[in-house]
C-alpha cells in the first residue's frame, strides 16, 4: 500500500530538465522540439543558438523527414509537440546565452559534431 501510494505521487510530480550544462551536444539525436517561448525555458534541457555560418557552429545538424532516421549525432528530426520530442531546446537570439551553437545543412553527411 504505502509503495502504490509513493509511486502516485511520485508520477504527479512534474518533469525536471537536466541541470544547465549537462547536455552534451555532440550525443544529440533523434526527435528534436525546438521551444521559442522564454516562459518555458526552465523546462528545456538546454539553450541552442542557430549559427549562420557552418565555421562557427558546434553542431550541425541535417532534419531528416522520419525519426527512424534520425540515428546518429546532428541527424534530428522535428518533433510535432515538446511531449513527444527526445530533446526540448530552447532557441535563443543572443549566441552569448546559448550553451552550444547549431548549424543545419542540407547534406546528410556533414551531419555532426565539431568538437
Amino acid at each position: 500500500m504505502l509503495s502504490f501510494l509513493l509511486s502516485f505521487l511520485l508520477a504527479l510530480l512534474p518533469a525536471k530538465a537536466p541541470a544547465a550544462g549537462s547536455l552534451e551536444p555532440c550525443k544529440i539525436y533523434g526527435s528534436v522540439y525546438l521551444e521559442t517561448d522564454p516562459a518555458r525555458r526552465p523546462y528545456c534541457f538546454g539553450t541552442v543558438y542557430v549559427e549562420p555560418q557552418e565555421a562557427f557552429a558546434d553542431l550541425i545538424v541535417f532534419k531528416e523527414t522520419n525519426k527512424l532516421f534520425a540515428d546518429k549525432v546532428g541527424l534530428w528530426a522535428d518533433a510535432p509537440a515538446r511531449d513527444f520530442a527526445d530533446y526540448v531546446l530552447f532557441v535563443t537570439p543572443d549566441r552569448s546565452k546559448a550553451d552550444f551553437s547549431i548549424h543545419y545543412t542540407t547534406v546528410r553527411s556533414f551531419a555532426g559534431c565539431k568538437q
